[in-house]
């Protein structure tokens, strides 16, 4: 069983038979065959038919939607979580300040940590900004287990951010892997552009796990609470953002996966629906932006190695056997599952080592 992406800016999904058949733009077409499929990725403009939507639903395979910008706009979710009293749970817990606060100190500990890990590798160059941008993360680490309310978390995560991507560029070879600091609404340049995309393809395998064992995405603990906000789904996705996508943003420049010619400079005026938000931020007013995303060839590119990212296996210690990135967010979900109906003491997020 396999995640099936389908790339196609004017596409029609349809039934033949007991598959479906994807008809693209240059007319031709891909058949995906559901004894295959355990979740399928819809990316760009594609009509899905009745009979392939009751396919789908009868199946139930997990279906995911991108706009062609990258923006993940949702999820045909078939676990149908049945589970009210662990809901319950999880909506009791919100009001508890001491196990929020204990939860968003472990999520902001682990992402300084794993910030640390990838610059130091960096630190091998021996200049300055990176031996400054290591003191301040860990200045920021010794101050988070101390952090007596979420705003001062929030403030040292920002902080983190800042100072981790002002060396960021300093992982980058080519000359045209250009990154001016971290940029969204849109991504003003090839590296964000990478680093926007991956995160959107983290963020919907996290949203789906929580799904799948009962909890809701939308109530987190160290994420602000916002309506439509995926705040749970934020909160879980933090531990994987440098393993997973910075650190792979930087091979697929320095490997020379990805070329030049696989972005595209975009203008987004106000009418465009497919304004290509970061999933956690909200719309602003503005006029017309440039942007820089990701072509088909450069998604393609991206997808297939982040599969191969999924799969690499690496040790997990409350098993004691290696696993893959794919079941570790799954693992990582259950293990929170149980810290929060008070089955396990403290919430451990991965740290590279």
């Amino acid at each position: 069983m396999s995640t099936i992406y389908l790339i196609s800016t004017q596409g029609k999904l349809t039934k033949k038979g007991e598959t479906l058949v994807l008809t693209m733009d240059e007319n031709t077409t891909k058949t995906i065959f559901p004894f295959k499929t355990e979740q399928l990725v819809l990316i760009g403009n594609i009509d899905l038919s009745t009979p392939a939507l009751k396919f789908l639903m009868h199946r139930q395979i997990d279906t995911v939607f991108i706009n062609k910008n990258g923006r993940y706009n949702g999820r045909l979710d078939f676990s149908a979580g049945k589970n009210i009293f662990l809901r319950i749970k999880q909506y009791e817990r919100l009001k508890e300040q001491s196990f929020r606060l204990k939860i968003a100190r472990a999520i902001v500990s682990a992402k300084l940590k794993n910030q640390l890990h990838f610059i130091q590798r960096l630190g091998r160059k021996n200049r300055t900004n990176i031996r400054q941008a290591k003191e301040q993360l860990y200045a920021l680490l010794n101050k988070s287990p101390n952090a007596d309310n979420l705003d001062s978390l929030r403030g040292y995560e920002g902080a983190a951010a800042r100072a981790y991507f002002g060396v960021y560029a300093d992982a980058f070879l080519p000359e045209f892997a250009r990154f001016n600091g971290r940029s969204m609404n849109p991504p003003q340049d090839n590296v964000n552009a990478v680093l926007s995309f991956l995160y959107t393809l983290i963020l919907y395998r996290v949203d789906a796990a929580l799904e799948t064992v009962g909890l809701d995405p939308y109530a987190g603990y160290f994420h602000a609470i916002g309506y439509g906000k995926r705040s749970l789904s934020f909160d879980l996705m933090e531990e994987y953002r440098t393993p997973l996508a910075d650190t792979l943003t930087a091979a697929l420049f320095n490997l020379g996966i990805l070329q030049e010619n696989d972005f595209r400079q975009v203008d987004f005026s106000p009418e465009n629906d497919d304004f290509p938000l970061e999933p956690d931020e909200e719309h602003e007013a503005f006029n017309r932006k440039t942007g820089v995303l990701l072509n088909r060839d450069g998604l393609r590119k991206v997808i297939s190695q982040f599969e191969k990212k999924l799969d690499t296996e690496i040790y997990f210690t409350p098993l004691q056997k290696r696993i893959t990135y794919k079941q570790l967010i799954m693992q990582q979900v259950k293990h929170f599952k149980r810290v929060l109906q008070g089955e396990e003491e403290q919430y451990r997020p991965l740290i590279q080592k």
